[in-house]
């Protein structure tokens, strides 16, 4: 199908009058509580299905696997059949936390000095009121587009997901397509392309309990523990394969990732990750522990298997007496390549948005576009720059969402016109 320019000019008209709507929309978001814990997102999914049953000829289906997680998928058909995209997002949150904390209400979704602040305002009620205005922007032009436009919202993303998208992907055909964008918190002047893998590891010690003043008599698990640990840091110094177009990609984008994610990204990016998160073991300062457990979070570059870590997690830890190792979850990195169409397509609409183009790289931490592309569907993150994310007074800001909201719309109408 030929992209139809006039159609095409008549939808960023569009766009630029829905601004006072989109910014509704995701007020009414926010307003909407779906904090996980305790992850119950009926409610928020109900609000959603209500904004979009206004739309003539939409399919609309709420799926659970275990309430109260809902997840909620809208299906919009163009005029003949085509390719599919899906816009994919998470309905879940994380807590409010102390409301004393916050200089606004959390759940209001107050404006002000060209912010919208709100708990899930970046992550990612902002993205996923784009996907929803793009959807309606998209019904007003079916009769010029072909295929459909799939929109998956999950309810448990940050509990990984295996109660909402990967559900989704195994029972549900039309929540798969020919290529996805997921709108979570990140920036549109950084789209991301892939993600590391990870394990999360439980290394248990056991010794031999003695008293304090006795140390000849026992056998510390903590110290025991400890070792296993220092072994477990040289996971750091693994040698990463990394493949050139992701390398190239990584080092190109590093100037303006790392100004809104930090220094140390890059490297972080193309490296093994090794975090201690919980520690325990003991019983009292006077007593030689025979107990003591950690757990780590590992991640894993792109040109690393999982399987490539654990062998090396086992010849580190298997010489150490008294320790053993259970790793609990696991998930391979994944990437879809660089240079490939959706990623073309929406870089191109943000520089038209932005009026600069974007960098293209990895992510560090993990989304549900990994599982998208476990199910052979190149993906690209293109969402708002998270401000307070997880904390009190987190904000979103307005010029970006207006942003975000075009990138989608017109990037769904150029996939689905050529």
């Amino acid at each position: 199908m030929t992209t139809d320019t006039a159609a095409r000019t008549r939808l960023i008209s569009r766009i630029a009058d829905t601004r006072i709507q989109l910014v509704e929309h995701c007020t009414q978001l926010i307003a909407t509580r779906s904090e996980n814990p305790p992850g119950d997102t009926e409610a928020l999914a109900q609000t959603i299905s209500g904004v979009l049953g206004e739309i003539d000829g939409l399919e609309l289906q709420t799926v659970s696997a275990a309430p109260p997680i809902v997840n909620l998928v809208a299906r919009l058909k163009g005029a003949k059949p085509g390719r599919r995209l899906v816009f994919n997002g998470h309905l879940d949150t994380y807590p409010v936390g102390d409301p004393a904390l916050w200089s606004v209400d959390p759940l209001a979704g107050e404006t002000k000095d060209g912010r919208l602040y709100g708990r899930g305002a970046s992550d990612m009620k902002g993205g996923i009121a784009a996907s929803v205005m793009a959807m309606f922007l998209m019904a007003e032009c079916r009769d010029v587009w072909s295929g459909e436009l799939v929109l998956t919202l999950a309810g448990d993303e940050e509990t990984m997901g295996k109660l909402g998208t990967h559900y989704l992907l195994e029972t549900i055909p039309h929540a798969r397509g020919d290529a996805m964008i997921c709108g979570d918190a990140g920036s549109p002047k950084v789209l991301r392309f892939g993600e590391k893998g990870f394990i999360w590891l439980e290394v248990t010690a056991t010794g031999k309990a003695a008293h304090g003043a006795h140390v000849h008599l026992g056998d510390s698990a903590i110290e025991r523990l400890n070792g296993a640990l220092e072994a477990l840091f040289s996971l750091r110094d693994m040698e990463v394969p990394t493949p050139p177009a992701v390398a190239a990609a990584i080092d190109g984008s590093k100037v303006v990732s790392e100004a809104i994610s930090g220094d140390g990204e890059t490297e972080v990016l193309q490296s093994v990750t090794v975090n201690v998160g919980l520690i325990n073991g003991g019983q009292a300062p006077n007593l030689v522990a025979n107990a003591a457990k950690a757990n780590l979070d590992v991640r894993i570059p792109v040109g690393l298997s999982v399987d490539d870590v654990e062998t090396q997690v086992r010849n580190l830890l298997t010489p150490i007496a008294g320790i053993e190792f259970d790793i609990q979850r696991r998930y391979e990195p994944n990437w879809t390549p660089p240079d490939h169409e959706i990623i073309r397509l929406t870089a191109a609409n943000c520089e038209a948005a932005l009026g600069e183009p974007p960098v293209v790289t990895m992510r560090v931490g993990a989304s549900d576009s990994r599982l998208y592309r476990m199910f052979d569907v190149p993906s690209v993150v293109c969402g708002l720059t998270p401000y307070n994310m997880g904390g009190p007074d987190e904000y979103i800001l307005l010029d970006e969402l207006y942003a975000v909201g075009k990138v989608h719309a017109l990037t769904a109408f150029d996939y689905l016109t050529s």
